[in-house]
């Protein structure tokens, strides 16, 4: 594990490469009562010629920089940080399997230790970064989940913490997902508002491509960075492939809002194409189905399909630089 102390009398204090052990924390650091935590997912991948590889841990790390000031902890060097997570990665690179859809998920992750039972900003903190290889998401290929659109409990609000990647904002979904599983959804979509505005899905970003009404027009549609949206790096990356490659097909690329009702709208009209989750783990995830109000709303898949083709494409072009398949500035060599 990589760990880096830091206090307010001294800053940084030198990095260290450690065996992977537990943490010594006083039973009053301020981590455990007042939620001074935050973290990151990224993964470290292998090339076909053994070379290692981080996907866009600038966006990562501007994240994880976002979400420490937000709560008081201190903030770092971007350039820096990766340096030391691309010595990480090639000391344990025999943990990263070679294989396409393999790869080391990495966890940075830092907390407040000040030892207070009052309410300030930390004096003190622990940045480290833990590991672990991971296979596919879907080792069978895609299967398509189902969904239960959530209004009685909140993801995320306006002014509020969202848009950051803290440990506050994952416990408190738990308990809604257990339901929704109890019902037999494999995950909660959130809805917020009178609107019912769709947000995101589970802990992933949302995607959805529908037909426009007037036109036939055919348009991919996330909801827009409002502060209650997780600032995804599958999700900008997603949104780039799609400027960059569906723009110049005719495709459309929007980030706004949607309500539920304007999807099951598209759903009864033979609009909806279809719809799928993005993020770190998985990249894509298609949905099959979205529960609301007690009926389903059909998202575009076939009885015989998994996926839908943007869906498929999406994963093919971001493994693609994920893999160094396609030499791009995404991809970071270690």
């Amino acid at each position: 594990m990589l760990t880096i102390e830091w206090t307010q009398t001294e800053g940084w204090r030198a990095p260290a490469i450690q065996p992977y052990q537990n943490l010594a924390l006083d039973p009053a650091s301020c981590v455990f009562h007042y939620g001074f935590e935050c973290f990151e997912g990224m993964k470290a991948y292998k090339d076909k010629a053994g070379k290692v590889r981080l996907f866009r841990p600038d966006k990562n790390m501007e994240r994880f920089n976002k979400s420490a000031a937000c709560i008081a902890l201190p903030t770092f060097s971007s350039p820096a940080l990766i340096e030391l997570l691309s010595r990480f990665v090639k000391l344990e690179e025999r943990f990263i399997p070679e294989k396409r859809g393999y790869s080391l998920y990495l966890r940075p992750t830092m907390i407040g230790t000040q030892k207070t039972l009052g309410v300030s900003p930390p004096g003190s903190a622990l940045l480290f970064v833990i590991a672990s290889p991971v296979g596919p998401y879907f080792p069978l290929g895609f299967k398509a989940v189902s969904l239960e659109a959530t209004d009685h409990a909140v993801r995320a609000w306006p002014g509020g913490v969202g848009d950051k990647k803290l440990g506050a904002n994952y416990a408190p979904c738990v308990l809604p997902q257990l339901e929704a599983a109890s019902r037999g959804f494999q995950q909660n979509l959130w809805l917020f508002g009178p609107e019912q505005y769709i947000t995101e899905v589970g802990t992933m970003n949302l995607f959805v491509a529908i037909r426009d009404k007037e036109t036939g027009q055919k348009e991919l549609i996330t909801a827009p960075l409002d502060g209650t949206i997780l600032e995804g790096v599958t999700r900008d990356s997603i949104l780039s492939l799609a400027r960059e490659k569906l723009v110049p097909e005719g495709w459309r690329v929007s980030e706004r809002k949607l309500t539920m009702a304007s999807l099951s709208e598209a759903s009864e009209e033979g609009r909806l194409m279809e719809v799928f989750g993005a993020g770190t783990a998985a990249i894509v995830s298609p949905v099959r189905t979205i529960s609301w109000k007690g009926k389903p709303v059909d998202c575009g898949l076939s009885e015989h399909e998994e996926s839908g083709e943007i869906a498929l494409r999406m994963k093919g072009w971001i493994e693609g630089r994920q893999y160094g398949d396609e030499e791009h500035e995404w991809s970071y060599v270690c």
